[in-house]
């Protein structure tokens, strides 16, 4: 099948999107095009195509969020029409209108959520606090209508697929557990350093504050790895006296994070308990474990019955840095307990929170289009 795969908010080599579904559909022998809007221009890698429509207006002020939701949404959405592809897979919310086009056009169309984007939305600090519920609720009417029309929705958790389920009859949860090849290094415990490290997007609501207050109370630095999404906020961090114990590596790439999950001894995942985290499953929290480190994580239900049932780490008040200086304390002053729970986490990510079953699903999934396609056509 001739697959497009596109974004109008992601970069191109995004995780989900272009190294694990791009790269898994064209290893099952798919013709795999994805179009993004970076401004980088074309390219082919591991076998995908990639398709540039020009850079996206600068997205950190509300102008440049509307440019982007709009101009840039329309020259993705002409991009694919363009490329008539057998399915079209969209990644972003903001696309949902060009999906539908796609959808009037007589391609298959199929709707990648990430998030779920209505209690998302609950926590977004753009939008006025007073509005957020109404935004919210219309959202979710608008996004529940869509569903409807497209040809299969792919979910990044199950309590996603579980709000979908009722609305369409072809839904899948495709989790993003790690890449084991990627990410799994036999490092000695006592090659690591005495780090704690925290990787992924860097937000008030993703927990840097209290992360940044807890470590003048230990005798660790951290491994600070991602980009910052919220104006002003490194600045103010940076006048924290925590701040004089970070290591901060910016945004790395693939080999960059290998490289400090295999030398950091705890990984850090106190995500504030929003509408939307509560049921999410970070990718960092198994990218910790497949890396064999034990993890700090917030003490949410679903991450707790993760946590506990692996033996991986402990569980914390993410607002409560003395708390999360106390686990930290913890598990570097306890190594026998860390090296277990680390080796604890890294088995339970072989056996069941692995990348490899996700793609396995995508896979199927494609061939149940393509049956059916097959079926139209007859």
């Amino acid at each position: 099948m001739k697959i497009v795969h596109f974004t109008s908010a992601h970069p191109r080599h995004d995780i989900r999107i272009f190294v694990k579904e791009c790269v898994s559909l064209a290893r099952a022998g798919h013709e795999v095009i994805l179009v993004v809007a970076d401004g980088q221009g074309a390219e082919i890698r591991q076998g995908v195509h990639i398709v540039d429509v020009g850079p996206r207006p600068d997205a950190s002020a509300r102008r440049g969020r509307l440019g982007r939701m709009t101009a840039t949404t329309r020259k993705v959405c002409e991009a694919v029409l363009a490329l008539r592809p057998d399915v079209a897979h969209f990644h972003d919310p903001e696309l949902i209108p060009a999906g539908l086009r796609l959808r009037r056009a007589g391609i298959r169309v199929v709707y990648d959520v990430h998030e779920d984007v209505p209690r998302q939305i609950l926590a977004k600090h753009w939008i006025p606090a007073a509005v957020r519920p109404l935004v919210s609720r219309g959202f979710e009417t608008f996004e529940n209508h869509a569903v409807r029309r497209f040809d299969a929705i792919v979910t990044s958790t199950p309590h996603i697929r579980d709000r979908f389920t009722p609305l369409n009859a072809r839904v899948v949860d495709v989790c993003n557990y790690p890449i084991l090849e990627e990410l799994v290094r036999d490092t000695p415990w006592d090659a690591r350093r005495n780090e704690v490290c925290y990787l992924g997007g860097i937000s008030r609501i993703r927990g840097i504050g209290p992360i940044i207050s807890a470590l003048p109370h230990t005798a660790t630095r951290l491994n600070l790895a991602g980009p910052w999404s919220e104006p002003g906020l490194r600045a103010q961090m940076e006048r924290l006296p925590g701040w004089a114990r970070v290591n901060d590596l910016g945004v790395l790439d693939r080999a960059g994070v290998a490289d400090v999950l295999s030398r950091s001894k705890v990984g850090l995942v106190t995500l504030f308990p929003t509408p939307n985290y509560v049921d999410a499953l970070p990718i960092k929290l198994f990218e910790y474990m497949a890396a064999g480190m034990p993890v700090i994580a917030s003490d949410f239900p679903l991450w707790r019955e993760i946590v506990t049932d692996a033996g991986c780490g402990l569980l914390v008040n993410p607002e409560d840095a003395p708390a999360i200086a106390a686990a930290i304390n913890r598990l570097l002053g306890d190594e026998s307990m860390a090296r277990q729970m680390g080796e604890a986490g890294r088995q339970a990510v072989l056996s069941r929170y692995s990348w490899s079953a996700e793609a396995q699903k995508l896979v199927a999934l494609y061939a149940q289009l393509e049956r059916s396609a097959l079926r139209a056509g007859a």
